[in-house]
């Protein structure tokens, strides 16, 4: 059994636990609807979206917001000041120690095969539920006026790097842990099919991408994934894996610190590249969601595949300048393709403008708001 969440701060688990059983208070309401044999892989209702594998290679199921004429490449926002000083590293910014150029995102010595989202441009997505208010930006405000808001979020990121034009992205929590077994005793509860569906209509209906987030609770990775597959079949659909949830027998979500080995990550990195194979589909992301160090073990048996990118997503709140060296040692040396940052409206101080974001090493492909 792994050890209490003592050595956290009060704020973490303050949020787990308020985060949980806000979801358990809005679950319970729903636990009858879905034990009457309401099932996400049974009736999820699949939208028509038809894919030749002629059509693979030039189908892109998203429209990136493309950056504004006068916008600057990236690194020419570094001051004139910084590039004499250190003219040896002018590449990089300036900053002699960097492993890859100023706004590269793909990790050093790392290759991408597919032909995924990641490979020329950058996912800024909104994060949540709409079942509760106290897990993020989807459960604050209806689907129309966040989706707004996030396509001027992604705008901000196409200007700062035009290098790389951004694509507005909804991150919504399909299965939400909480403190209490509920039906199935795996400690989770089902978001329902409506739910999903709306999300999934939105996001193809303004060119964004859906990336559907598991929370495990005590389930199997594999279990809750294939739970999905009707809509991880939809072309503009990915997977996210939010580790810090999975807990083991006894231990219960928000009070233990879960963790999870990277050779069950990477089941279902192999489980969504069979399915864009067997079914026509451009290529996919699987995102792995990492809270601190050891939530995610074995980091090395995590690898891309020819139609699956990975990147791994620091997820930490508070202090920028402790968030942003946590993201160095968590994502830039133990990191498998691409790295993910995560940013709290209502946890970081000061939230950190596109700009400083950017010149992380590397610079993140994935960034969500909660």
């Amino acid at each position: 059994m792994k050890k209490l969440l003592a050595w956290l701060s009060p704020l973490l688990l303050a949020m787990l636990i308020v985060g949980c059983s806000d979801q358990s208070a809005a679950g319970a309401t729903k636990d009858d609807d879905q034990s009457s044999g309401k099932k996400q892989a049974d009736n999820a209702k699949t939208i028509e979206y038809k894919i030749t594998p002629k059509s693979k290679s030039i189908l892109t199921p998203y429209q990136a917001i493309e950056p504004p004429e006068d916008a600057k490449p990236f690194k020419e926002r570094y001051s004139e000041k910084v590039r004499k000083k250190m003219p040896h590293a002018e590449a990089h910014g300036g900053d002699p120690d960097r492993t890859v150029p100023l706004g590269q995102t793909l990790l050093k010595g790392k290759e991408d095969k597919t032909n995924g989202p990641l490979k020329d441009h950058r996912l800024v997505a909104y994060y949540g539920t709409p079942n509760s208010e106290h897990m993020g930006v989807l459960g604050e405000m209806p689907p129309e006026e966040m989706m707004e808001e996030l396509k001027e979020k992604t705008r901000a990121y196409s200007k700062a790097d035009p290098s790389h034009p951004a694509v507005p992205m909804i991150e919504l929590i399909s299965t939400v842990a909480q403190r209490k077994p509920g039906e199935s005793g795996d400690y989770i509860t089902d978001t329902p099919d409506e739910d999903i569906e709306r999300y999934a209509k939105l996001a193809k209906e303004h060119g964004a991408l859906l990336l559907l987030d598991v929370q495990l609770g005590r389930a199997p990775v594999m279990k809750e994934v294939k739970k999905l597959k009707p809509y991880l079949k939809l072309p503009y659909v990915h997977l996210a894996i939010d580790t810090e949830y999975s807990v083991d027998e006894g231990e219960i979500p928000g009070e233990d610190l879960g963790q999870v080995d990277g050779s069950e990550i990477q089941k279902a990195v192999e489980y969504v590249n069979d399915l864009v194979e067997e079914n026509h589909l451009p290529d996919k992301m699987v995102l792995v969601h990492q809270f601190g160090n050891g939530v995610v073990q074995n980091k090395d048996k995590i690898n891309p595949t020819e139609h699956v990118e990975v990147p791994l997503n620091y997820d930490g709140f508070g202090d920028p300048a402790i968030k942003m060296s946590a993201y160095g040692k968590l994502v830039r040396k133990q990191g498998m393709q691409y790295g993910g940052f995560k940013l709290f409206y209502q946890n970081d101080d000061p939230l950190l403008k596109p700009k400083q974001v950017l010149k992380l090493d590397p610079a993140p492909a994935v960034i969500n708001y909660q």
